[in-house]
């Protein structure tokens, strides 16, 4: 399976990509291992990861099987504290944002270009990570710092000109998504399997092109365009943009603890971290259209 995410989907944790599955080498008389009950094991392929790769030419020569090799894998350890690194650049570079570009009428232009600026040259970055083959942290953290000062400005803007109080409440909101959609994981309350992941994808096609139709809308037509991103409908689709971004989190957990459990590199935290985040800005940018959409229209 592949995740949602671009980042695991081009290089992370997919069938395809040489540690989706356990140790496969098939047993006499049984099947492979790790592959019952689970979809995303391929029996086809041994997991290089999973086994010494001298294990077929050691059992050739009559030599006894060697214990996998573990040093070196990506743990859950590795995960949080590569998110933590990157998601705390994000925020840093969104403080500094917010306290040195002002937004009052004679600077708000200047300041709101700067966060576009920002923004356009993250999202360069994200494309290029995400069709590198190799994680790079000096990439993956250069995209955290600007994208959280494109954070910063429109956060400042809209809890100033808006919402008092909208980033904060945007925070929380991201954060309680965060730890329910992780708690129901965990609790096997949401089941991800090929059908969870291919109604999230479809549902998620279906939402960015309407997204994108609006945005023609909106650019040659003038005005809301279509309407789906302001008004009652800007609200129902942030609620759907919140739920999407919910499955996208169920996705990436279930990406990185096969990551772990199949043995991947050390370097892919690296990857899981970059998707995590983008999945969280995601959510937080939802829920402060929610935010502003709810206040702009009192």
């Amino acid at each position: 399976m592949r995740s949602s995410n671009p980042v695991f989907s081009r290089r992370g944790f997919s069938r395809d990509n040489g540690y989706a599955g356990f140790n496969t080498a098939p047993q006499a008389g049984g099947a492979a291992v790790g592959t019952q009950g689970n979809p995303y094991a391929q029996p086809q392929a041994g997991n290089p990861y999973a086994q010494n790769p001298y294990a077929q030419q050691n059992l050739q020569q009559g030599a006894p099987p060697q214990a996998p090799v573990t040093a070196g894998r990506m743990t859950i350890d590795d995960v949080i504290l590569r998110t933590g690194t990157t998601l705390g650049v994000l925020i840093v570079t969104a403080t500094l944002a917010w306290a040195l570009l002002p937004i009052d009428d004679a600077n708000i232009s200047r300041s709101y270009g700067i966060g576009i600026g920002a923004a356009l040259i993250g999202m360069v970055l994200a494309l290029v990570q995400s069709f590198k083959r190799k994680a790079s942290p000096a990439l993956i953290l250069t995209y955290a710092a600007f994208e959280g000062v494109f954070l910063g400005v429109l956060s400042n803007i809209v809890d100033n000109r808006i919402a008092d109080g909208a980033a904060m409440q945007a925070v929380i909101g991201t954060m309680a998504v965060f730890a329910g959609v992780l708690v129901a994981y965990k609790a096997g309350w949401i089941r991800v399997n090929r059908r969870f992941y291919g109604f999230v994808m479809a549902a998620a096609l279906g939402f960015v092109l309407l997204m994108m139709v609006n945005l023609l809308f909106a650019v040659f037509g003038g005005g809301d365009g279509l309407g789906f991103r302001s008004g009652p409908l800007g609200i129902v689709f942030g609620v759907i943009g919140i739920l999407l971004g919910a499955c996208f989190l169920a996705l990436d957990f279930k990406q990185v603890e096969d990551g772990i459990a199949y043995g991947a590199p050390r370097e892919e935290a690296w990857l899981a971290a970059f998707g995590l985040t983008l999945t969280l800005v995601w959510i937080y940018m939802e829920f402060l259209r929610i935010i502003a959409i709810l206040n702009s229209s009192d």
